[in-house]
């Protein structure tokens, strides 16, 4: 089964190198699979691939550790309590219907042209996923177990950290998946603001020169960073949810 998924992309790759070495696909177009395998060797080895990698991942963790912090503290606070709901809860839906791109030239007047649009930007937009998944964990939780958790006596905190915590872990790991690939999509977008590093800088740089392969290189660590991500979550959902009956089969 694994071999024949890996046949369809194996057969574009030689579709699109053939394409270009006939000449089909000019190198101004898109360079050839060898011609990024090579640039991107020569990158590693120089050490600018890896400084800017370096650069990117720094502003995707920080905007991500803040919109996660923020979501799990305002999901928290929806979720647990009447009154907190109806303080956030409206204001995060105000937020939902607001387009994150379109913040950028105002995040660029608050915070200048920096590195601080770009980390509020990726904040912005994984804060939402989280608080949501979280909240709706929260009020989905079944009746029934609260029920049995108030006939063995267990106090309101201890019904919070014992059954209504653990219920909804599913939901927010299922925002925190969102939120990781919210964050390199953002990651992107911010990087076209000023970026004089990382690999958006990279990205800009080789579209002024024409040099398709190093446009593709990045392009390729961007998906690598968003596969390693959801590959660490999905580590931690196993042991997490070790629990689940679904987790324990697969």
């Amino acid at each position: 089964m694994a071999r024949s998924r890996a046949l369809s992309p194996l057969l574009l790759l030689l579709l699109w190198e053939l394409g270009s070495r006939t000449g089909a696909i000019p190198a101004q177009t898109l360079a050839a699979p060898s011609a990024v395998l090579t640039t991107m060797v020569e990158m590693i080895w120089s050490g600018e691939l890896p400084r800017n990698l370096i650069v990117s991942f720094g502003r995707a963790a920080t905007g991500l550790a803040i919109g996660v912090s923020l979501g799990l503290a305002l999901g928290l606070t929806a979720g647990l309590s009447r009154i907190g709901e109806a303080i956030v809860d409206p204001v995060m839906q105000i937020k939902r219907t607001i387009p994150v791109v379109a913040l950028a030239p105002l995040f660029i007047v608050w915070f200048g042209i920096g590195e601080t649009p770009k980390v509020a930007l990726i904040a912005f937009a994984t804060l939402f996923p989280v608080y949501l998944n979280l909240y709706n964990g929260i009020r989905g939780v079944d009746v029934r177990l609260l029920d049995a958790a108030k006939s063995f006596g267990l106090s309101r905190t201890e019904q919070i950290v014992h059954v209504v915590l653990p219920a909804a872990l599913p939901s927010l790991l299922v925002g925190l998946r969102y939120s990781l690939s919210i964050a390199i999509i953002l990651l992107v977008i911010a990087e076209q603001i000023n970026a004089s590093a990382g690999l958006g800088f990279l990205i800009n740089n080789a579209r002024d020169f024409m040099r398709t392969d190093i446009i593709v290189v990045c392009l390729m660590v961007y998906a690598l960073l968003g596969l390693a991500a959801d590959h660490v979550l999905r580590l931690i959902e196993r042991r997490a949810l070790a629990w689940r009956p679904d987790i324990l089969e697969a």
